[in-house]
């Protein structure tokens, strides 16, 4: 069973592997039960939206972790991906501007992914 900080990783490195737009991870443990981790994206479209959610599941899968709970698939504008202690939060970008996540969570901290991101690596 993987801890969340590496859960995190698998999900922003798939994320960024696919071309997410605009990759944020808050900490939200102190804020909220819901989850230690929120990762939230954003696709260009509701088919990268897709590809986005199905890069996550296939990378978490492939670690050993299953979602408990997956929402949104067939709408395309927010894909909520439920790890338990990290949620991942894919959006079109007018989906995201829309539910304003960050605003609802600006107390959150905000946590480095530099050193999960493939343009870091090189």
């Amino acid at each position: 069973m993987l801890n969340e900080k590496e859960m995190v990783a698998i999900a922003v490195k798939a994320l960024d592997e696919k071309k997410g737009k605009d990759i944020k991870v808050l900490h939200t443990a102190g804020q909220t039960t819901l989850a230690d981790y929120f990762v939230i994206c954003n696709g260009s479209s509701n088919t990268q939206v897709r590809a986005l959610s199905e890069a996550v599941e296939e990378a978490m899968s492939k670690a050993g972790e299953e979602p408990h709970h997956i929402e949104g698939h067939r709408g395309g504008q927010w894909t909520l991906m439920d790890y338990s202690s990290v949620v991942v939060h894919i959006f079109t970008e007018e989906g995201r501007e829309f539910y304003g996540l960050e605003r609802l969570w600006s107390d959150a901290e905000a946590v480095n992914i530099a050193p999960y991101l493939a343009a870091e690596a090189e």
